[in-house]
């Protein structure tokens, strides 16, 4: 990874972005192309980053809440986070949702809505003032999103090359974060950021306006998403042992490009209303014929749980796969 490194910065960042990409499409998702010797068996899952990977105390979650269909209550098994498909995979519970009432739980939940890059510091060290990460770890991190949001809100009082800066020095310190737990020997698990650009956020269009304020719109977050990313991959440790990488950016793209081959059947709108908190919306609030089981977005930016179920199989794979 370090000689990789070499190469992007003696092209310049602002300038590398295809040839950043070509390398890291060559290697295996930070998964090299090694089989586990032995099957990886965490006994501990410790989730870092923004709302796509909170469990409330009320276990909630910010997507569509599934409901029982008789009493009405809230069933936080069902509907799954993508953190959530890892954990059940290895047998490990979050306190946060544990309806079978396992004695001892396993998860930790550090993960906070609205959390930035930089808050992501602020967990790491908050975990390393009680406890240390270790190789039966399974460490969780998707962050970011809030991030390019935020910056993409400054532009064009801030000029696209100065947001752009800005994302990639983001991105890069996510980077720095994820190796600090890998060279305590945790073993971490990290997403990408799905393609901003094709939140509905993004897509939908605005009270008057014009069609290339929309797309250029659409286009900047994207590159700001793309951007970000890249930042990350190229800063991660890249052996093969210690980070695996999960592909959500790829993932969404493919998906809006042929929704019907992934099984959805909207991929453009949100499928809660809007009227709801994210954190309160359930099977009972959502749009007319929405389903959390075949639209791609729950809100304006965050993913429903048939969007959480697609990353989630992505981890598991990686997790399983990943020579850890």
């Amino acid at each position: 990874m370090k000689s990789f490194k070499r190469g992007a910065s003696r092209f310049g960042l602002q300038g590398r972005s295809w040839l950043a990409i070509a390398g890291l499409a060559a290697l295996t998702a930070c998964g090299g192309g090694t089989q586990q010797i032995e099957p990886f068996a965490p006994t501990r899952i410790i989730a870092l980053g923004d709302e796509s990977s909170v469990i409330t105390s009320e276990g909630k979650k910010y997507t569509v809440n599934a409901l029982d269909a008789t009493t009405g209550l809230l069933l936080c098994a069902s509907n799954p986070l993508w953190i959530q498909d890892l954990a059940t995979t290895f047998g490990l519970v979050f306190p946060q949702c544990n309806p079978s009432n396992v004695a001892t739980t396993q998860g930790l939940m550090y993960a906070t809505a609205g959390a930035k890059v930089a808050d992501l510091t602020v967990m790491i060290d908050k975990h390393f003032a009680t406890s240390t990460f270790g190789p039966k770890d399974l460490v969780t991190i998707l962050v970011g999103s809030n991030d390019v949001f935020e910056l993409f809100a400054q532009y064009p009082i801030q000029s696209r090359d100065t947001v752009l800066a800005a994302v990639r020095t983001r991105g890069t310190t996510l980077g720095q974060q994820i190796n600090r737990i890998a060279n305590s020997n945790g073993r971490v698990i990290v997403s990408t950021l799905p393609d901003l650009g094709l939140t509905p956020l993004a897509q939908v269009k605005r009270t008057d306006e014009t069609d290339t304020a929309r797309s250029d719109r659409i286009a900047l977050l994207s590159k700001l998403s793309e951007e970000f990313n890249v930042a990350m991959r190229l800063e991660i440790i890249n052996d093969g042992r210690l980070i695996g990488l999960v592909l959500a950016d790829e993932t969404t793209q493919a998906i809006a490009k042929y929704p019907s081959a992934f099984g959805y059947a909207n991929v453009v709108d949100p499928v809660c209303l809007t009227t709801v908190a994210v954190q309160d919306c359930t099977s009972k609030t959502l749009v007319t014929d929405g389903s959390g089981d075949t639209w791609l977005w729950a809100t304006d930016r965050l993913l429903s749980p048939a969007g959480q179920q697609r990353l989630g199989l992505l981890a598991v794979t990686r997790a399983r796969n990943n020579p850890f």
